[in-house]
């Protein structure tokens, strides 16, 4: 295995490795050549990836498999006249060719925009116009394809292609055909990029936020060293094993969990392309295919544990981690007494990779995000700037006076004033507010924006969620603070509720009467509302703002 970029491997204590980790990380670096390409010449049968459908298709894929295939992306994208530094949105859902096209453009020197297949038409001029977008290639797919005409009337790009059909008269080009067409041999000189390091934008993600249009974040070439910590020491990948992250390839935890560290530390990616979430089915891909370690959201998580999971057989696998929110100590409880594994919680953005985690030396404690990653100088601070105390509240920061966190964004694309608003004078501020207990551990609140205010108290918005989730008629919750003349703000909760219980006055007083018992008091929402579905961005997250909003036209 190729870990020469790493000075060691293991680590006696968390301390250590949060001491002493370090990555050996040259100047010129190219995720294609100098990982895929090294390895497929070392060891040209490694499997790399594992891909099948909910159809029943497979396809097992080895290093070399993914250097041939790369290497013909990168002509066929030549082809279209894609050169260094073009933009070229990807829409590939999990299809297998997303991971060539990636490394297509790797080899090229071009920059991928990875984007979901649920963008609508305006979401996708947006985007061509933000970041200048050269090509698009995506799926075959008529929602996808109707979005994508209709943008570029307003929007044009150079090219539009499919990976599954084309060139049927309507202006699409087919992108498999150009690659079946293409020499796998490595590209020439005069058009691969080998020199490529911290200066070459790489990938650019567009954040869903919860708030106002997406923020364009830019990572370099570097990025991928940042996941070597994902993958390794958080995710707990290892030789020869197979890592399933569920997510699709147009958001960033795809690249924490589907490539980049993966690859670098000898593991293979397990590749589940579905239409839609079945937990069973997801069961049934981790025993077939004997996962050794698996990353979800907690959503997910209380999906699975509604399912029979002691009839299952998970003997294969050996870590499981948990990231994209706070995790309910309920839910944690229920996956440990029916499997025996425990969940190891994270925390990142789209901006950063692992910050904070639960390592292998460290007791989870459900609901933490864990304590910093090597090369991450966490802290919290007071609206004053000072840093907080021990239990006391604040803003999660990165300091990065002394260095910048490999794998840390460079800032967000073509937008100057917004960096600095978000990053200046050597401190980075996420937006999230935590506190630190004595252990060091960080305890998500909520987002800046989200904490409730109410009679001289805050109140972060998680807390009450989780406790109104353990009750069994909340499938989902949003808790947020409508405006109140006494308090100020007082605590309300949107209700989607489970199958077999109907809203009424009865069951909201029998809500509030279940967070007193299990929080604080005075946390408890003093007003509930049941709704049938709540607002989302188009990653799935909670929007916040837009029920706040909803709450001050009413009440105007």
């Amino acid at each position: 295995m190729r870990e020469a970029w790493l000075n060691q491997t293991t680590f006696n204590s968390y301390e250590a490795f949060y001491r002493e980790f370090h990555l050996n990380v040259p100047e010129c670096f190219n995720f294609a050549f100098d990982v895929v390409d090294a390895i497929a010449a070392e060891d040209p049968e490694r499997r790399a990836m594992v891909w099948c459908d909910d159809q029943g298709s497979e396809r097992v894929f080895t290093m070399s498999d993914i250097a041939r295939a790369s290497n013909q992306a990168a002509r066929a994208f030549a082809t279209a006249g894609i050169r260094r530094g073009d933009a070229v949105m990807l829409i590939l859902k999990r299809r297998y060719e997303y991971w060539f096209a990636l490394m297509g453009l790797c080899r090229l020197g071009a920059v991928a925009i990875p984007a979901t297949n649920q963008l609508t038409q305006k979401d996708v001029v947006y985007r061509i116009r933000s970041a200048g977008v050269s090509m698009i290639l995506c799926v075959n797919e008529p929602a996808i394809r109707a979005a994508v005409d209709a943008a570029v009337t307003e929007a044009p790009v150079r090219v539009r292609a499919l990976v599954n059909g084309g060139d049927d008269g309507t202006g699409w080009m087919d992108f498999n055909a150009a690659c079946d067409q293409a020499s796998p041999e490595p590209l020439e000189a005069a058009l691969c990029a080998r020199d490529t390091g911290a200066c070459d934008p790489m990938l650019l993600y567009f954040t869903s936020g919860t708030t106002g249009m997406p923020k364009m974040v830019q990572h370099d070439f570097l990025y991928p060293f940042g996941h070597v910590v994902t993958a390794r020491y958080w995710q707990g990948c290892t030789p020869g094993g197979l890592h399933l992250t569920l997510a699709e390839t147009g958001w960033a935890k795809a690249a924490w969990g589907k490539i980049y560290g993966q690859w670098m530390c000898g593991c293979a990616v397990m590749v589940y392309d579905m239409d839609r979430f079945h937990a069973e089915a997801v069961l049934r891909i981790v025993e077939r295919y004997r996962v050794t370690t698996f990353c979800a959201p907690p959503t997910i998580y209380r999906y699975l544990i509604k399912e029979d999971l002691k009839r299952c057989d998970l003997s294969a696998l050996t870590r499981c981690v948990v990231a994209g929110e706070p995790l309910n100590p309920e839910v944690y409880q229920q996956f440990l007494d029916a499997t025996g594994l425990k969940l190891y919680e994270g925390y990142g953005q789209t901006e950063v990779t692992v910050a904070a985690g639960t390592f292998p030396w460290m007791k989870p404690k459900p609901g933490s995000m864990g304590c910093a990653a090597p090369g991450y100088d966490l802290d919290l601070i007071r609206h004053d700037g000072r840093p907080c105390e021990v239990g006391e509240e604040g803003q999660l920061v990165i300091r990065t006076e002394r260095s910048k966190p490999l794998g840390m964004f460079n800032g967000y694309y073509r937008d100057p004033e917004l960096t600095h608003q978000m990053w200046r004078d050597g401190v980075y501020y996420t937006g999230d507010m935590a506190w630190r207990d004595e252990d060091g551990y960080f305890w998500f609140v909520g987002r800046a924006d989200d904490v409730i205010k109410s009679s001289g108290y805050r109140i972060g918005p998680f807390e009450v969620e989780s406790a109104l989730l353990e009750h069994p008629a909340v499938l989902e919750c949003a808790v947020t603070g409508v405006p109140d003349p006494d308090r100020g703000q007082v605590v309300k909760a949107t209700v989607v509720l489970a199958k077999g219980f109907e809203a009424s006055d009865a069951l909201a007083s029998a809500l509030q009467e279940h967070v007193k018992r299990i929080t604080a008091p005075y946390k408890y929402p003093r007003r509930v509302e049941f709704v049938s579905e709540l607002p989302k961005t188009i990653s799935g997250k909670i929007r916040r703002v837009q029920i706040r909003e909803q709450d001050q036209r009413n009440a105007e």
